[in-house]
C-alpha cells in the first residue's frame, strides 16, 4: 500500500497535534514504588502504579525496567512484554484497552462493600434473587 504525500502530510499534523497534549521525553520503572513513572516535554513527570496498567500488571522487575520511547513520544513499548502504552491514553486515565478497562473496574466495583450495595443486595434477595440463566433449548 503506497502513502501519498498529500496523506503523509496529513498524519503529519495529526501526529504534531496529539504531540502539543504531550509526550514522553523520558521513561522508567521505579523498583521501590513499583511504580511507572513517565517524564513529559513539559517538565511534568507522571507516576503510574503498574498493577493499573495493562500487560504490565505482574511482571517482574527486569522486564519492567527496559523500556522504549516511540520516536514521536506518544507510546512506551516494553520489548519483554511486547505490551505498549499510548501517553496521550496515560494523561487521559486510559490504562489499557476498553475491554481490559471495563473488566478491572467491574471486579474493583464488585469487591466494593458499602451500605447502598449491601442494601441493594438484601432488597433483591426479598425478590427471589437474581433470575435464573435460561437454557438454550435444541431441536
Amino acid at each position: 500500500m503506497a502513502v501519498t504525500e498529500q496523506e503523509f502530510a496529513r498524519a503529519e499534523a495529526a501526529s504534531a497535534a496529539v504531540r502539543q497534549h504531550g509526550y514522553a521525553t523520558a521513561a522508567r520503572y521505579d523498583r521501590k514504588a513499583d511504580r511507572l513513572v513517565v517524564s513529559l516535554h513539559t517538565g511534568i513527570e507522571l507516576t503510574v502504579p503498574v498493577h493499573l496498567l495493562e500487560g504490565l500488571a505482574g511482571a517482574d522487575a527486569a522486564a519492567l525496567s527496559e523500556i522504549e520511547i516511540t520516536p514521536s513520544g506518544l507510546g512506551l513499548h516494553w520489548p519483554a512484554l511486547d505490551a505498549d502504552i499510548y501517553v496521550p491514553g496515560l494523561l487521559s486515565g486510559e490504562f489499557g484497552s476498553r475491554s481490559w478497562m471495563a473488566a478491572e473496574l467491574g471486579a474493583q466495583g464488585g469487591r466494593t462493600r458499602s451500605a447502598a450495595k449491601a442494601n441493594a443486595a438484601r432488597n433483591n434477595g426479598r425478590k427471589g434473587g437474581r433470575p435464573a440463566k435460561r437454557q438454550a433449548i435444541q431441536s
